[in-house]
C-alpha cells in the first residue's frame, strides 16, 4: 500500500510491481464498488511488466448499491466524477514524478468518466472503459480525446451504457481517422461483469478474462 497526496486528503494506493523492466510502465485502475476483485485483476496485469496502482478515491466509502438509505444520486454528492478525475491528476502526477514512461488508464464503471477526462487532458498515452457510466457521445467525440487511443468494453445487458450508446460511442471514434480505437459488446453479461461476478460461474470468469486479455492488448501496445 502508498499514499498519494490530494489536496487535504491522501489517497489510498494499492500497488502491484512485478520485476521491472528498465523502462516502467505504469497502469490506472479505477472502479466505484470496491477494491476487492479489482485488486485482483491489477495482479494479473501488473505480471505482464506493468507497474500497476489502485487508488480508493472514495477514502473507504465505496458505493453499495445495497443500502436503499443512500442511492447512486445521494453517493455522487460526495463521490463527483470531476472531484475523482482531480485525484486522478494527482496519481498521475505521483507517477511520473517516479520516471513513469508511458501511463494507461482502465475505468470502469464510475471510472470510465474519469479516464475520459484524463484523455481529454491528454494525461494518459492509452485508455480502457468497461462497462462505462456517465460518459456521452459528445465526451468521445470532443476533440482534446483524438489523441489517446481507447478501447470500449460493453455489455449487452447494460442499462447504463446499452449496447446502442456503445455503438454511437463506436461510431464516433470511427470518424477519427487519427486515433484508434477497439470497441466490443460482450453477448450474455451485464453492466459490471469486468470485476463483479460470480467466481464460481465458469462462463461468467471465461467472459471476464476475455474482457483482460483484450484490456492487456490494448495496454501492451500502446503503453510503452
Amino acid at each position: 500500500m502508498a499514499r498519494a497526496g490530494t489536496g487535504n486528503k491522501e489517497t489510498t494506493l494499492y500497488l502491484h510491481m512485478a520485476s521491472l523492466p528498465d523502462h516502467v510502465r505504469g497502469q490506472i485502475f479505477l472502479d466505484k464498488v470496491g477494491l476487492g476483485t479489482l485488486r485482483k485483476l491489477a495482479d494479473k496485469i501488473a505480471v505482464s511488466g506493468f507497474y500497476v496502482v489502485v487508488p480508493d478515491f472514495f477514502y473507504g466509502d465505496p458505493y453499495n448499491p445495497n443500502d436503499p438509505k443512500r442511492p447512486m444520486v445521494e453517493w455522487l454528492k460526495d463521490h463527483g466524477t470531476d472531484k475523482g478525475t482531480e485525484d486522478a491528476k494527482a496519481v498521475v502526477a505521483a507517477l511520473k514524478s517516479k520516471e513513469v514512461s508511458a501511463i494507461g488508464a482502465a475505468g470502469f464503471c464510475w471510472g470510465a468518466k474519469v479516464v475520459v477526462e484524463l484523455g481529454k487532458h491528454r494525461l494518459i498515452n492509452a485508455a480502457v472503459l468497461c462497462h462505462p457510466s456517465f460518459v456521452t457521445v459528445d465526451d468521445i467525440k470532443g476533440k482534446h480525446l483524438v489523441e489517446t487511443p481507447i478501447a470500449i468494453l460493453g455489455a449487452e445487458n447494460d442499462n447504463v451504457s446499452p449496447p446502442k450508446l456503445v455503438k454511437q460511442f463506436e461510431e464516433a471514434l470511427s470518424a477519427k481517422a487519427e486515433v484508434d480505437s477497439f470497441v466490443k459488446i460482450f453477448p450474455g453479461v451485464a453492466h459490471g461483469w469486468t470485476t463483479r461476478y460470480d467466481v464460481n460461474d465458469e462462463a461468467a470468469v471465461k467472459k471476464a478474462e476475455e474482457a483482460r486479455q483484450d484490456m492487456l492488448a490494448w495496454f501492451t501496445k500502446y503503453v510503452k
